[in-house]
């Protein structure tokens, strides 16, 4: 660590490449077009079974929700005690329900906060911990996505001045230690899966960051609570906070598979800063996805965890099935061996079947009841079975009988 006078660091260009039709994730390319026109009454949103080779899906909503959280949702509708105290009428402090599950669910967290979104949660952990200060991440990680979002103007937008360290192949430690100073903010580092076959083998892991005695910020890719046995390779909130993390970030409707929200867990006195923020205020999660969250942490038994543990022979047996169901019924089907990223980008993979069927009728299933995306691919449409529950089985050879029967 040494002493510099205090500078201005301008916003770095951005390094990824201009997104392609590689990049977009399965189920968003190579298909024609959706019909043109205004959409039917009553017909947005519409129930999707989503069949594409990515798991928890961006343009799909992302996780399906759990029983558990869908009754929880239909309390929440109506009046409920969100900021109310019923045992003694006084008011209560907002989703305390929820933060007491998490803190029951990830121990080494001191505290811990809910906002509306995974961003949300980035910008308030920015502005806390570095305004008007130094803001240290790697170049690798200033990443643009979906729809021009970009997070270096994300970050620059809480007043903290970005330190870009290393190089578009990414940072090692050397590169951190020598960015730290007096006037540096905060650490962020957006910890990937270690399954992510481009990821520098040096990269150091946030207990060397912890090492370099300044805040570190540690957004994690999956959501993940705790280790989860069947994706060893993913981050989990647990592991980055015994590791030294001062806050962790994370997005509540991935791998956890709860609803939209941004989770901040960590440090005590950070966590009240972020409570007590005034922009917390307009970021604060509403009471639908407060319900839900909680109802997810509490009792589990996610579809999305369901999904990741299913055994390769039930799916096979499953496929099997349909592929039967299919061709009584004069469609043309076969199963094939296929592989799920349990998100879109650089995630695990999970070894997966899909039911193979003609191309031609992905646009019918797309404007079907209920819809289905699948991916096209060497001339077929795949319908991925692992993003499926079970119990959409027959919906799903039903849309594809539908679909077969039209012109």
């Amino acid at each position: 660590m040494r002493a510099r006078t205090s500078r201005s660091v301008a916003t770095p260009a951005l390094l990824d490449p201009p997104r392609t039709a590689a990049a977009r994730p399965p189920g968003e390319r190579n298909q024609d077009p959706l019909p043109c026109g205004p959409p039917a009454a009553g017909d947005t949103p519409r129930h999707v079974i989503n069949a594409t080779s990515v798991l928890v899906h961006p343009g799909l909503g992302r996780a399906v929700l759990s029983g558990s959280a869908r009754r929880a949702v239909a309390v929440a509708s109506g009046c409920t005690d969100l900021e109310y105290d019923l045992h003694n009428g006084q008011r209560g402090r907002r989703g305390r329900e929820t933060v007491a599950a998490l803190l029951a669910a990830v121990p080494t967290a001191a505290a811990a906060y809910v906002v509306n979104s995974n961003p949300a949660a980035l910008v308030l952990a920015a502005t806390v911990l570095a305004p008007g200060r130094e803001l240290v991440i790697s170049r690798r990680e200033l990443y643009e996505i979906r729809d021009g979002f970009r997070l270096p103007e994300l970050l620059t937008s809480t007043g903290a001045r970005l330190c870009p360290v290393g190089t578009a192949d990414g940072a090692v430690l050397e590169d951190y230690r020598q960015a730290v100073w007096s006037g540096t903010g905060c650490v962020l580092t957006l910890v990937p899966g270690r399954s992510a076959t481009d990821a520098p083998a040096d990269r150091p892991d946030v207990a060397a960051l912890a090492g370099l005695h300044v805040p570190v910020i540690a957004d994690i890719s999956s959501g993940l609570l705790r280790p989860e046995p069947a994706l060893p390779g993913e981050p989990d909130a647990e592991t980055a906070l015994r590791q030294g993390a001062t806050l962790v970030t994370a997005g509540g409707d991935k791998l956890l598979g709860g609803p939209q929200t941004g989770l901040l867990l960590g440090d005590r006195a950070v966590i009240e800063q972020v409570r007590r923020h005034p922009l917390a205020r307009a970021m604060q999660a509403d009471k639908l996805a407060l319900a839900a969250l909680r109802a997810t942490v509490a009792h589990g038994g996610t579809p999305t965890l369901a999904a990741v543990r299913a055994a390769p022979d039930d799916l096979r047996a499953r496929g099997e099935s349909l592929v039967g169901a299919l061709r009584a019924g004069g469609v043309p089907a076969e199963l094939v061996e296929s592989h799920v990223t349990v998100l879109s980008g650089a995630s695990t993979r999970l070894h997966s079947f899909a039911v193979a069927v003609d191309q031609r009728l992905a646009g019918r299933l797309r404007v079907g009841d209920p819809a289905v995306v699948g991916e096209l691919r060497d001339g077929h449409l795949l319908l991925d079975l692992r993003p499926v529950p079970a119990g959409n089985d027959t919906d799903l050879v039903v849309a594809v009988l539908a679909a077969a029967s039209r012109p």
